[in-house]
C-alpha cells in the first residue's frame, strides 16, 4: 500500500513527462545519494578502495557504452581503448599545466576521448551491425598499439606506465600517496551523479529521441529528418567523453598508475558485459551490471570463507566465468533488457498489488 499513485495528480505537462512521476521514487533517490555520501564518511578504506570506487567508475563507462550501444543501437568493442585516451590525456595535461586543479584535468580528458571517438565513428554512417563491431575493434587494437609505441604518451618512462603524480584541492590531497580513500571516494561519486543527471537529461530529450529513432530504424529517422551522420558522430562523442572520464578516474583516483594492458580488449568485453546484464537503454541498468559484474568476485572470494567454505583465487575466478557467461546467455534469451527489466517489473507488481491488473 506504500508504493501507490493515488493521491498524485498531474497538473502540468512537466509533472507529467517527469523521469520520477512517484514521490516515492524521488524520495528513494534523494536517500540513495545522501546514503553514498555518509557511505564516504562511515566506511572503511577497504569497502571504498576495493569496491565503491571501482563500482562508480565502471558504472560510468558503463553508462558511455550504453549511450552507444543501448540508445543509438551502434555496437562497439572499443571501450577500453576510450577509456586509455581519457588516461592518457588527463596524464599529459597534468604534467603540461601542474598548477590547474587535477579535477579540471579529468573532465577535460574527456574532450580528448570525445574526438577520437568521432574520427572512429566515421564508418558508422556506411556500415552497422557486426561490420561496426569490427571496425571499433580495430580503433581498440590501434589505440593499444599507440599507447604502447608512443613513449611521448608516457613521458619517455623507461616502464612504459603512467605514474600518478601528487595534486591537491584546496590543500587536499587528491591523487597520490597522501590521497585518502574518503577522499577520493567523495570525488569520483560527486562526478559521477552529476554526469549521470547530464545523461539522463540527454536521452530524456530531443538528442535522445534522435538516438532512439536511429536505433529502431535509421532509415525512417532519415526520412523523418533526421540527419545520420551527425546524429551518430554525437552519439560517439558522448559516449567516449563518458568512456574518457571514466579512464581519467580509474588512473587517477583508484590505480595511482597504470600500464597499457588496462585498457586492453578484456575491458572492452567487461564493460560490454555490464551493460548487456544491466540492460541496454538503461541509464539504472548500467549501475546494476556493474554491480553484478564487478562485486560478484568480491563476494565469491569472502563469503564462502565465512561458511567455512574454502574457495581458492582460481577457482573465484573460474565460477565468476560461468556465471557471467549464464547470465548473458540468459538475459539475451529470456529478458532482453536485463536487470533494469526485472527491476521494473517487479516495481509495477508492487504498485498494482494486491490486484494482478
Amino acid at each position: 500500500m506504500f508504493y501507490r499513485e493515488v493521491g498524485q495528480y498531474k497538473t502540468s505537462y512537466a509533472s507529467d513527462l517527469a523521469i520520477f512521476p512517484i514521490l516515492q521514487d524521488r524520495i528513494g533517490i534523494i536517500v540513495i545519494v545522501i546514503a553514498a555520501y555518509v557511505l564516504g564518511w562511515t566506511a572503511n578504506d577497504f569497502v571504498l578502495n576495493a569496491m565503491m570506487i571501482p563500482f562508480l567508475i565502471f558504472t560510468l563507462a558503463a553508462i558511455g557504452l550504453n549511450i552507444l550501444t543501448g540508445y543509438t543501437g551502434l555496437l562497439s568493442l572499443g571501450t577500453g581503448a576510450f577509456m586509455g585516451v581519457g588516461a592518457y590525456a588527463c596524464y599529459k595535461l597534468t604534467t603540461y599545466f601542474p598548477g590547474v586543479n587535477i579535477i579540471i584535468w579529468i573532465i577535460a580528458s574527456g574532450f580528448f576521448s570525445a574526438l577520437v571517438g568521432i574520427i572512429f565513428g566515421l564508418p558508422s554512417l556506411r556500415i552497422k551491425g557486426f561490420y561496426l563491431a569490427v571496425a571499433t575493434l580495430a580503433a581498440q587494437f590501434f589505440l593499444e598499439w599507440c599507447f604502447i609505441r608512443i613513449p611521448w604518451l608516457y613521458n619517455y618512462n623507461t616502464s612504459a606506465a603512467i605514474e600518478v603524480p601528487s595534486r591537491t584541492l584546496f590543500g587536499i590531497p587528491v591523487t597520490g600517496a597522501n590521497a585518502t580513500a574518503e577522499t577520493r571516494y567523495l570525488i569520483v561519486l560527486t562526478i559521477v551523479i552529476a554526469m549521470t543527471w547530464t545523461a539522463s537529461n540527454i536521452v530524456h530529450g530531443r538528442i535522445g529521441r534522435m538516438w532512439m529513432a536511429v536505433r529502431d530504424m535509421d532509415i525512417a529517422a532519415e526520412l523523418m529528418g533526421i540527419r545520420l551522420l551527425p546524429t551518430k558522430l554525437l552519439a560517439f562523442a558522448v559516449s567516449s567523453f563518458y568512456c574518457g572520464v571514466a579512464g581519467a578516474m580509474l588512473v587517477f583516483l583508484w590505480y595511482g598508475g597504470a600500464e597499457s594492458t588496462v585498457f586492453s580488449i578484456n575491458q572492452s568485453f567487461s564493460i560490454l558485459f555490464m551493460v548487456i546484464i544491466g540492460g541496454l537503454g538503461s541509464l539504472l541498468g548500467s549501475y546494476f551490471g556493474a554491480a553484478l559484474i564487478f562485486m560478484l568476485p568480491i563476494v565469491l572470494r569472502f563469503v564462502p570463507p565465512h561458511l567455512g567454505i574454502p574457495v581458492h583465487a582460481a577457482t573465484v575466478e573460474h565460477i565468476t566465468f560461468m556465471v557471467v557467461g549464464a547470465l548473458i546467455v540468459f538475459f539475451l534469451i529470456v529478458e532482453p533488457h536485463g536487470l533494469a527489466r526485472l527491476w521494473q517489473i517487479a516495481k509495477q507488481k508492487l504498485r498494482v498489488w494486491p490486484y494482478p491488473y
